[in-house]
């Protein structure tokens, strides 16, 4: 959606307000103004882009869009040089599949344009902030603070990452299974995937990592998850190793839960409410959701967010019961050196724009000055927007960061045919704008 903002800006085009795919493998028939604030959305990038709420019609019948699809990673003369010129001969294209079609470094004027779609003009609806605001203020009545885990271990994402959690027959037949729905994945080779830090850690592990980076069994922990695959049995090491465990279906009766309980994309989004209040954000894996809240945290003050880093930890988890407490503990601490979410952490310009909004993050003198005399920390910038980020030294840039597969709440990357997720953008191209894209096209 931010991205989709971003294109009709670089195209002058006018925006259709999204649709979302509600033909999906999870079938949620949410639209656009049932997750989002539809007029906020409007109004608050009104100097930016004009968006409208329906194709147009001509003639007294709706404007029939053409359909296309732009390459990942479409930079601004890709937009000009493939999708203008479409535009400007049908005036109203949709766009499909709109996951990564823009190029992650852009001119820094389209990159503070993402940041006021993503952290600002993108606000959940009233039933969804009030919902999620009653999740975090019954968990501040149960302890002042509180861990929140992004809990990615279900039974599809397993099976799409490949990878092997000792289940025996029956976990390879399962996930053999439903493998099968994606018709191109390369053949399974689970230590690989493994070693190369592509292995989400289960409950048991993001567990015991937490309790050997010094997390007591007292501390609270807020669990976002969707259906975890061995359900009750393979939470249960993670409820022992933190007895306080909580979840939207603990801390909410069923009656308060039922307006967002059938539709995947509002349960994700309380969720992201209430784990972006968290004094600590963990993940087990490094999906679309785990990205876009480590930026939301980053962008509104560098609140801690903690990722494990499963490259390293791959040999360890597997050989702890060899070794002391204390050794297995001083290991997980070093491996998760550049994982904890400081705010030098990520050099500027490195990773994903949503999980690095570098751009956006003001620095003003005194915080050079600190930067200078090597006081380092924190302060606040105009508007209240962010906090600074201090340069960091290259030492403190891990090349360890594992990729998964982003599936959050029934996300797919590769579909059977005829149920990949599609996310689809009308944009509308005013005519009288046709000289001036003209003259773009012939420079």
């Amino acid at each position: 959606i931010t991205d989709a903002v971003v294109a009709a800006r670089i195209l002058n085009a006018t925006l259709v307000v999204p649709k979302l795919d509600q033909k999906s493998f999870w079938k949620d028939s949410s639209n656009f103004t049932e997750i989002f604030d539809v007029e906020w959305f409007i109004r608050s990038l009104s100097k930016d882009v004009k968006i409208i709420k329906e194709v147009p019609k001509k003639g007294g019948k709706v404007m029939a869009p053409y359909t296309m699809r732009v390459p990942r990673k479409c930079n601004v003369k890709c937009y000009l040089s493939r999708v203008l010129p479409v535009l400007l001969k049908k005036h109203v294209v949709q766009l499909t599949k709109f996951d990564y079609r823009l190029a992650n470094k852009l001119d820094t004027d389209l990159q503070k344009l993402r940041c006021r779609v993503n952290y600002h003009a993108l606000k959940f609806t009233d039933p969804i902030r009030e919902m999620g605001k009653k999740l975090v203020r019954r968990m501040r009545e149960r302890s002042r603070h509180f861990i929140a885990l992004h809990l990615r271990f279900e039974p599809d994402m397993l099976a799409f990452s490949g990878c092997y959690y000792g289940g025996g027959d029956k976990e390879r037949a399962d996930l053999g299974a439903i493998r099968k729905r994606w018709k191109t994945l390369h053949t399974s080779n689970p230590d690989k995937e493994r070693r190369h830090g592509k292995c989400p850690l289960t409950p048991e592990e993001v567990g015991l990592m937490l309790r050997a980076l010094g997390f007591g069994s007292d501390v609270h922990i807020y669990v976002a998850s969707g259906e975890v695959y061995g359900g009750d049995a393979t939470l249960g090491p993670l409820k022992a190793l933190f007895p306080n465990y909580h979840s939207k279906e603990t801390l909410a009766s069923s009656e308060e839960l039922s307006p967002f309980s059938s539709f995947s994309s509002r349960m994700a989004a309380v969720d992201f409410i209430v784990c972006d209040e968290s004094d600590v954000f963990v993940t087990n894996n490094n999906g679309n959701m785990a990205r876009i809240l480590t930026g939301w945290r980053r962008y509104f003050g560098h609140k801690p967010t903690i990722r494990p880093n499963a490259k390293k930890h791959s040999s360890l988890f597997p050989n702890r019961e060899n070794m002391t407490w204390e050794a297995f503990a001083s290991k997980v601490r070093l491996n998760q050196k550049g994982f904890m979410g400081e705010p030098k952490e990520v050099k500027a310009g490195r990773g994903e724009f949503h999980e690095n909004p570098s751009t956006c993050i003001c620095e003003d003198s005194e915080a050079k000055e600190r930067a200078k005399s090597g006081n380092g920390g924190l302060t606040k910038v105009e508007k209240g927007v962010g906090k600074d980020i201090v340069e960091p030294s290259d030492d403190l840039v891990s090349d360890d960061e594992p990729e998964w597969p982003d599936m959050d709440y029934g996300e797919k990357l590769s579909m059977p045919e005829g149920k990949e997720l599609n996310l689809d953008y009308n944009l509308f191209f005013k005519p009288e704008d046709q000289p001036e894209f003209e003259e773009i096209l012939s420079d």
